[in-house]
Protein backbone atom coordinates (compact mmCIF):
# COMPACT_ATOMS: atom_id res chain seq x y z
CA UNK A 1 0.00 0.00 0.00
CA UNK A 2 1.27 3.70 -0.70
CA UNK A 3 2.77 5.55 1.97
CA UNK A 4 0.10 8.11 1.55
CA UNK A 5 -2.39 6.17 1.50
CA UNK A 6 -1.37 5.01 5.06
CA UNK A 7 -1.32 8.51 6.11
CA UNK A 8 -5.06 9.29 5.19
CA UNK A 9 -5.71 5.96 7.65
CA UNK A 10 -3.98 7.11 10.16
CA UNK A 11 -5.66 10.86 9.56
CA UNK A 12 -8.92 9.25 9.15
CA UNK A 13 -8.97 7.57 12.88
CA UNK A 14 -7.55 10.60 14.61
CA UNK A 15 -10.27 11.79 13.54
CA UNK A 16 -12.46 9.38 14.47
CA UNK A 17 -10.81 9.54 18.15
CA UNK A 18 -10.41 13.51 17.68
CA UNK A 19 -13.76 14.08 19.87
CA UNK A 20 -12.19 12.87 23.04
CA UNK A 21 -9.95 16.05 23.18
CA UNK A 22 -12.07 18.43 20.64
CA UNK A 23 -15.61 18.07 22.14
CA UNK A 24 -14.26 18.68 25.65
CA UNK A 25 -12.35 21.82 24.74
CA UNK A 26 -15.72 23.02 22.76
CA UNK A 27 -17.25 22.48 25.87
CA UNK A 28 -15.40 24.32 27.89
CA UNK A 29 -14.97 27.55 25.46
CA UNK A 30 -19.04 27.44 24.99
CA UNK A 31 -19.69 27.83 28.29
CA UNK A 32 -16.87 30.59 28.75
CA UNK A 33 -17.98 32.60 25.63
CA UNK A 34 -21.87 31.71 26.70
CA UNK A 35 -22.79 29.85 23.42
CA UNK A 36 -25.24 26.79 23.83
CA UNK A 37 -22.89 24.10 24.75
CA UNK A 38 -25.57 21.30 22.90
CA UNK A 39 -24.09 22.76 19.85
CA UNK A 40 -20.55 21.69 20.83
CA UNK A 41 -20.56 17.75 19.72
CA UNK A 42 -22.03 19.16 16.14
CA UNK A 43 -19.84 21.84 16.07
CA UNK A 44 -16.54 19.56 16.79
CA UNK A 45 -18.09 16.96 14.30
CA UNK A 46 -18.37 19.71 11.30
CA UNK A 47 -14.97 21.18 12.43
CA UNK A 48 -13.08 17.82 12.55
CA UNK A 49 -14.26 16.11 9.35
CA UNK A 50 -13.52 19.29 7.15
CA UNK A 51 -10.46 19.07 8.73
CA UNK A 52 -9.76 15.62 7.82
CA UNK A 53 -11.29 16.29 4.17
CA UNK A 54 -9.30 19.20 3.60
CA UNK A 55 -5.58 17.27 4.57
CA UNK A 56 -6.88 14.32 2.34
CA UNK A 57 -7.91 16.11 -0.65
CA UNK A 58 -4.29 17.72 0.04
CA UNK A 59 -2.65 14.37 0.63
CA UNK A 60 -4.17 13.29 -3.09
CA UNK A 61 -4.00 15.94 -4.83
CA UNK A 62 -1.13 14.55 -7.18
CA UNK A 63 -3.32 11.35 -7.79
CA UNK A 64 -6.48 13.32 -8.69
CA UNK A 65 -4.12 15.62 -11.16
CA UNK A 66 -3.42 12.62 -12.72
CA UNK A 67 -6.44 10.90 -13.05
CA UNK A 68 -6.09 8.59 -10.18
CA UNK A 69 -9.64 8.82 -8.45
CA UNK A 70 -10.91 7.51 -12.69
CA UNK A 71 -9.27 4.88 -14.44
CA UNK A 72 -12.04 3.05 -16.54
CA UNK A 73 -11.42 5.40 -19.92
CA UNK A 74 -15.25 4.81 -20.03
CA UNK A 75 -17.73 7.71 -20.94
CA UNK A 76 -19.25 10.16 -18.84
CA UNK A 77 -22.76 8.79 -19.25
CA UNK A 78 -21.53 5.48 -18.48
CA UNK A 79 -20.60 6.74 -14.92
CA UNK A 80 -23.65 8.86 -14.54
CA UNK A 81 -25.85 5.70 -15.78
CA UNK A 82 -24.21 3.90 -12.99
CA UNK A 83 -23.99 6.34 -10.39
CA UNK A 84 -27.81 6.65 -10.02
CA UNK A 85 -28.58 3.05 -10.49
CA UNK A 86 -26.37 2.74 -7.75
CA UNK A 87 -28.60 4.50 -5.37
CA UNK A 88 -31.48 2.10 -5.96
CA UNK A 89 -28.95 -0.68 -5.56
CA UNK A 90 -27.48 0.57 -2.15
CA UNK A 91 -31.50 1.12 -1.02
CA UNK A 92 -32.37 -2.16 -2.11
CA UNK A 93 -29.34 -3.82 -0.29
CA UNK A 94 -30.11 -1.96 2.58
CA UNK A 95 -33.80 -3.34 2.34
CA UNK A 96 -32.77 -6.71 1.97
CA UNK A 97 -30.53 -6.44 4.78
CA UNK A 98 -32.94 -5.12 7.21
CA UNK A 99 -35.48 -8.01 6.51
CA UNK A 100 -33.31 -10.41 7.16
CA UNK A 101 -32.03 -8.58 10.38
CA UNK A 102 -35.74 -8.65 11.08
CA UNK A 103 -36.10 -12.03 10.26
CA UNK A 104 -33.46 -13.09 12.77
CA UNK A 105 -35.12 -11.26 15.77
CA UNK A 106 -32.59 -7.67 15.25
CA UNK A 107 -34.56 -4.79 16.18
CA UNK A 108 -35.52 -2.42 14.01
CA UNK A 109 -33.90 1.03 14.07
CA UNK A 110 -30.22 2.54 13.78
CA UNK A 111 -28.96 4.40 17.20
CA UNK A 112 -26.25 5.97 14.90
CA UNK A 113 -29.00 7.30 12.77
CA UNK A 114 -31.09 8.66 15.76
CA UNK A 115 -28.22 10.15 17.02
CA UNK A 116 -27.33 11.77 14.12
CA UNK A 117 -30.91 13.09 13.64
CA UNK A 118 -31.26 14.87 16.98
CA UNK A 119 -27.67 16.00 16.15
CA UNK A 120 -29.25 17.74 12.50
CA UNK A 121 -32.13 18.56 14.68
CA UNK A 122 -30.13 20.98 17.29
CA UNK A 123 -27.41 22.11 14.80
CA UNK A 124 -28.84 21.35 10.99
CA UNK A 125 -25.17 22.13 9.08
CA UNK A 126 -24.27 18.99 10.57
CA UNK A 127 -25.92 17.57 7.47
CA UNK A 128 -22.71 18.46 5.42
CA UNK A 129 -21.18 15.80 7.74
CA UNK A 130 -23.69 13.21 7.58
CA UNK A 131 -24.54 13.36 4.27
CA UNK A 132 -21.33 15.07 2.12
CA UNK A 133 -18.22 15.04 3.89
CA UNK A 134 -18.71 11.66 5.92
CA UNK A 135 -19.58 9.01 2.87
CA UNK A 136 -16.94 10.85 1.02
CA UNK A 137 -14.30 10.03 3.45
CA UNK A 138 -15.79 6.43 3.73
CA UNK A 139 -15.77 5.76 -0.09
CA UNK A 140 -12.19 7.05 -0.18
CA UNK A 141 -10.93 5.50 3.19
CA UNK A 142 -12.51 1.33 2.53
CA UNK A 143 -13.35 1.59 -1.21
CA UNK A 144 -10.62 2.86 -2.95
CA UNK A 145 -8.03 2.49 -0.21
CA UNK A 146 -8.84 -0.81 1.92
CA UNK A 147 -10.91 -2.39 -0.85
CA UNK A 148 -8.72 -1.40 -3.84
CA UNK A 149 -5.54 -2.97 -1.49
CA UNK A 150 -7.32 -6.25 -1.22
CA UNK A 151 -8.47 -6.37 -4.45
CA UNK A 152 -4.85 -6.52 -5.75
CA UNK A 153 -4.32 -9.69 -3.92
CA UNK A 154 -7.86 -11.59 -3.77
CA UNK A 155 -11.33 -11.74 -5.72
CA UNK A 156 -13.91 -9.60 -5.93
CA UNK A 157 -16.00 -11.58 -2.90
CA UNK A 158 -13.03 -11.97 -0.91
CA UNK A 159 -11.91 -8.31 -0.86
CA UNK A 160 -15.67 -6.69 -0.50
CA UNK A 161 -16.71 -9.18 2.34
CA UNK A 162 -13.31 -7.72 3.91
CA UNK A 163 -13.56 -4.59 3.58
CA UNK A 164 -17.39 -4.52 4.25
CA UNK A 165 -16.93 -6.27 7.92
CA UNK A 166 -14.68 -3.65 8.73
CA UNK A 167 -16.90 -0.92 7.49
CA UNK A 168 -19.54 -1.96 9.43
CA UNK A 169 -17.48 -2.30 12.49
CA UNK A 170 -16.43 0.87 12.19
CA UNK A 171 -20.11 2.28 12.83
CA UNK A 172 -20.03 0.03 16.30
CA UNK A 173 -23.17 -1.20 15.59
CA UNK A 174 -22.61 -4.52 15.33
CA UNK A 175 -26.16 -5.99 15.78
CA UNK A 176 -26.69 -4.30 12.10
CA UNK A 177 -22.91 -5.55 10.79
CA UNK A 178 -25.29 -7.16 7.89
CA UNK A 179 -27.39 -3.97 6.67
CA UNK A 180 -23.67 -2.07 6.65
CA UNK A 181 -21.93 -4.58 4.95
CA UNK A 182 -24.68 -5.06 2.11
CA UNK A 183 -23.92 -1.57 1.43
CA UNK A 184 -20.51 -1.77 1.50
CA UNK A 185 -20.55 -4.35 -0.36
CA UNK A 186 -22.69 -2.53 -3.08
CA UNK A 187 -20.46 0.26 -2.93
CA UNK A 188 -17.72 -1.82 -3.53
CA UNK A 189 -19.22 -3.38 -6.79
CA UNK A 190 -19.94 -0.03 -7.85
CA UNK A 191 -16.11 1.19 -7.57
CA UNK A 192 -15.09 -2.40 -9.41
CA UNK A 193 -17.40 -1.86 -12.16
CA UNK A 194 -17.16 1.85 -13.07
CA UNK A 195 -12.92 2.12 -11.71
CA UNK A 196 -14.07 5.18 -10.79
CA UNK A 197 -14.41 6.23 -6.81
CA UNK A 198 -16.93 8.89 -7.75
CA UNK A 199 -19.57 6.87 -8.48
CA UNK A 200 -19.97 5.10 -5.01
CA UNK A 201 -19.32 9.01 -3.26
CA UNK A 202 -22.21 9.78 -5.44
CA UNK A 203 -24.49 7.10 -4.67
CA UNK A 204 -23.16 7.55 -0.72
CA UNK A 205 -24.18 10.84 -0.51
CA UNK A 206 -27.46 10.36 -2.42
CA UNK A 207 -28.45 7.60 -0.28
CA UNK A 208 -27.33 9.25 2.86
CA UNK A 209 -29.06 12.57 2.02
CA UNK A 210 -32.54 10.29 1.10
CA UNK A 211 -32.62 8.42 4.26
CA UNK A 212 -31.60 11.70 6.05
CA UNK A 213 -34.55 14.05 4.78
CA UNK A 214 -36.58 10.41 4.84
CA UNK A 215 -36.09 10.26 8.46
CA UNK A 216 -36.55 13.99 9.71
CA UNK A 217 -39.61 14.27 7.49
CA UNK A 218 -41.44 11.16 8.09
CA UNK A 219 -39.77 10.62 11.98
CA UNK A 220 -42.98 10.15 13.47
CA UNK A 221 -44.90 7.82 11.13
CA UNK A 222 -41.72 5.68 10.51
CA UNK A 223 -41.31 5.36 14.42
CA UNK A 224 -45.42 4.20 14.21
CA UNK A 225 -44.59 1.71 11.89
CA UNK A 226 -41.17 0.83 13.58
CA UNK A 227 -43.78 0.30 16.69
CA UNK A 228 -46.66 -1.67 14.73
CA UNK A 229 -43.92 -4.33 12.94
CA UNK A 230 -42.21 -5.09 16.31
CA UNK A 231 -45.58 -5.73 17.75
CA UNK A 232 -46.53 -8.13 15.17
CA UNK A 233 -43.22 -10.04 15.62
CA UNK A 234 -44.01 -9.47 19.30
CA UNK A 235 -47.56 -11.51 18.55
CA UNK A 236 -45.97 -14.28 15.78
CA UNK A 237 -43.36 -14.99 18.09
CA UNK A 238 -46.06 -15.88 20.82
CA UNK A 239 -47.59 -18.72 18.57
CA UNK A 240 -43.86 -20.05 18.22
Amino acid sequence: MKREYWIIIIVYIAMQFSSLIGIPLFLFGFKNFGINQSLAVPSWLLASFTIALILIIFILRKEMNNRGFSKNGGSFGHSVVWAISGIFLALAAQYAAAIIENLLGIDMGSENTKDILKIIEAFPLAIIVTSIIGPILEEIVFRKIIFGALHQRFNFFISALISSVIFAAAHMEFQHILLYSAMGFTFAFLYVKTKSIFVPIFAHVTMNTLVVLVQSVYKDDIERLQREAEAVQNFIGGFL
